[in-house]
């Protein structure tokens, strides 16, 4: 009996720090996982959300980038993370090809991570430089078939939807390119800026700014309707491509295994933080749509998200080590 009693009081102990720490959750410090590099669209949403967040929760929040392996690096840091609210991951598009490119990945995306909140959308936009000849998808597409070897394009990196976008028009077109990888959204929207690569694909996020500046010219866009932004310039759909629908997305995660009311409070606060106006005008600035869901419809979004992309990645027999 004393034995047991013993066996009782070491693993009360043990479980004594992590009471502690939900009792007083949400007090105390807390980190954002941000798998890509600073200046990037989801670094820009942490840091625009971690004012107003550290004030409603009164907590103090570390924004820490863990850039790699198509944000697999940081995905595998959280997933290890102890499920006591003071760990979540921003994730991009990628998030839902990752199992998929990475047959080593490190965790199960459904099961080591909790989903939180879908947090919003946005088209990817194909552009070019504006002393290219074609002003239009169709023309980009025939002078790509007239040119030797085809265009290269560049996209936010190996299985990103950009990049399974352009494979499947390529398919439905004809259209003759190749991908060309970058290493994150800046030194490619730079070359395509000055012509050294033929076109880019990249969200509205990316490219609005360089658009209305007319330093890139927007020859479609990949969302089910036209942009706020771009109201004049197509989508695939109208271009001739039925139910060809791509929607780069952003989401947030917490550890596998995080109580559901941490994970409801959290995502209250952040779109509470989401709504507010100087924030959703920012957002909006940079062409992206907020959606600010709860936890079941993100992971059925995931789901579904899987389901089509993965599918893409496997008759492409994509890798990111292999492109």
């Amino acid at each position: 009996m004393g034995k047991l009693t013993r066996r009782a009081i070491v693993a009360a102990a043990l479980a004594a720090p992590f009471a502690a720490r939900a009792q007083e959750w949400p007090a105390g410090q807390m980190k954002f996982i941000v798998p890509f590099p600073a200046g990037g669209t989801l670094d820009a949403i942490a840091r625009l959300v971690q004012p107003g967040l550290q004030q409603r929760l009164g907590t103090t929040i570390i924004i820490e980038n863990r850039a790699g392996a198509a944000g697999s690096i940081g995905g595998a840091a959280v997933a290890k993370s102890p499920p006591d609210g003071r760990t979540w991951l921003f994730v991009f598009d990628t998030h839902a090809t990752n199992p998929v490119t990475q047959p080593s990945l490190p965790y199960n995306s459904e099961t080591d991570l909790d989903p939180v909140m879908l947090v919003g959308t946005a088209p990817n936009i194909i552009a070019c430089q504006p002393s290219r000849p074609y002003q239009t998808l169709a023309e980009l597409i025939a002078a790509s078939k007239a040119k030797p070897g085809g265009f290269g394009f560049a996209s936010a990196g190996t299985a990103s939807l950009g990049h399974l976008t352009m494979l499947l028009l390529a398919k439905r077109s004809g259209a003759q390119w190749v991908h060309v990888a970058y290493k994150g959204a800046a030194p490619a929207v730079n070359d395509a800026i000055a012509g050294h690569i033929d076109l880019i694909i990249a969200a509205t996020t990316v490219l609005n700014s360089q658009i209305e500046a007319k330093l890139l010219r927007p020859l479609a866009q990949t969302g089910s309707t036209r942009h706020p932004t771009l109201p004049d310039v197509p989508t695939l759909v109208e271009s001739g491509f039925p139910d060809l629908v791509a929607t780069p997305w952003w989401g947030l995660y917490a550890p596998g295994k995080t109580p559901r009311p941490m994970i409801e409070h959290f995502r209250a606060e952040m779109s509470a933080v989401l709504r507010e106006e100087n924030v959703t005008e920012r957002i909006n600035a940079m062409g992206l749509t907020i959606v600010a869901s709860d936890p079941d419809y993100m992971r059925k979004f995931y789901t579904e998200q899987s389901r089509i992309w993965g599918q893409v990645v496997r008759d492409n027999g994509l890798s990111v080590d292999g492109g």
